[in-house]
């Protein structure tokens, strides 16, 4: 049985509405999007999408076989569910080394920094890798890219791939491993391609209901493990007037995407702007931070940004849970993200090989 409309925390005014153009159950909502709904029942498209949040948010406390009670667990399995947590690689092994091994899946990951420094470049690294097949060390999995700002290339993502499908090849021929063998027979530049699903959001409305509409995606697309936003700032920067409404649809978004890399198992990773904060004292001085404000930095899990000094670029560890701040140096190459390589001396003994992360 469907659960009626009128049982959701919705103002009497917009029930009215919906029931009078024939919205009687959450069924009747199903697929219908904030700008088509807004139309319908003659609301603003934030209204439209507050009820739509509301409706797909609220659990039915009166059906006994929902979601609504929280799984029990133990300290103990929590434990060992994160010593057992799986990361996408970043092509970078000093930052997979601070990162705790990579990108972590359940999290939200947030990637901070000015034009230019790679945020999207390391972006459409982690879409590649994602897809690194399981024989490697990798995930075999799929990527989600909903671009808003439109800074996705393809022709790049081409040049990363071809990389990465180069070096397994390599090291699937050097180790003469049959699996990884039969695996390179399904991991080309046109099986990466097919395997990221890419999204354009306009404005912030699309964004997010893109995001919300995500569940019914990935239902069908199993293999999902990273759902990329590059970037999460870019809408919600200019053209707010009511900072309230702003601060209630970030809220929103942010408990979206945490039910989404947590329901199913995947990480979620966020580019992020720079705004300029300047000191309250008398100075006068002003720093780089991230946009958003300072309620934003809470949404994500980690969070690193990255700048540039001497002409060189860094990776700051800033926020992390489970691992101690630290920066790194790494570059952007022809093939992507790598590491900054320190040339080596005589004395030195060259290190073993490891599977997908010597590049």
């Amino acid at each position: 049985m469907q659960r009626e409309l009128g049982s959701f925390p919705l103002p009497p005014v917009h029930r009215i509405k919906l029931t009078n153009a024939g919205f009687v159950t959450v069924e009747d909502l199903k697929g219908v999007k904030p700008v088509e709904l807004s139309k319908e029942i003659s609301v603003t498209k934030e209204e439209a999408l507050e009820i739509l949040q509301a409706v797909h948010h609220t659990p039915d406390i009166s059906n006994p076989t929902n979601n609504a009670t929280p799984r029990t667990t133990t300290a103990f399995d929590m434990l060992k569910d994160e010593d057992s947590q799986q990361c996408i690689i970043t092509f970078s092994e000093r930052l997979d080394d601070v990162l705790g091994g990579g990108v972590p899946l359940t999290k939200i990951t947030e990637f901070c920094g000015a034009p230019g420094v790679g945020k999207t470049q390391l972006s459409l690294q982690l879409s590649v890798d994602v897809q690194i097949p399981e024989s490697f060390g990798g995930l075999g999995g799929e990527a989600v890219y909903i671009d808003t700002e439109g800074s996705f290339i393809v022709d790049r993502l081409i040049d990363i791939a071809k990389a990465t499908v180069a070096h397994c090849q390599q090291i699937s021929t050097a180790e003469n491993n049959r699996d990884q063998l039969e695996a390179m027979a399904g991991f080309s530049v046109e099986d990466i391609l097919s395997k990221v699903h890419y999204f354009r959001c306009h404005d912030y409305v699309q964004l997010i209901a893109t995001v919300h509409l995500l569940p019914e995606f990935l239902k069908d697309h199993s293999k999902v493990k990273l759902v990329v936003v590059d970037s999460i700032a870019f809408h919600f920067r200019h053209d707010f007037e009511d900072m309230s409404l702003r601060t209630r649809l970030l809220n929103g978004l942010a408990q979206s995407l945490i039910r989404l890399a947590t329901d199913y198992s995947l990480a979620v990773v966020l580019t992020n702007q720079m705004t300029t904060r300047f000191s309250r004292d008398r100075s006068g001085q002003s720093h780089l931070v991230p946009a958003l404000g300072e309620s934003w930095g809470h949404a994500s899990t980690v969070r690193v940004i990255l700048y540039w000094e001497n002409d060189q670029r860094y990776a700051r560890l800033y926020k992390s849970p489970f691992r101690q701040e630290a920066t790194i140096p790494y570059q952007i190459t022809t093939g992507g993200i790598r590491d900054i390589q320190v040339p080596t001396t005589a004395t030195e003994q060259p290190r073993k090989k490891q599977k997908v992360n010597d590049v």
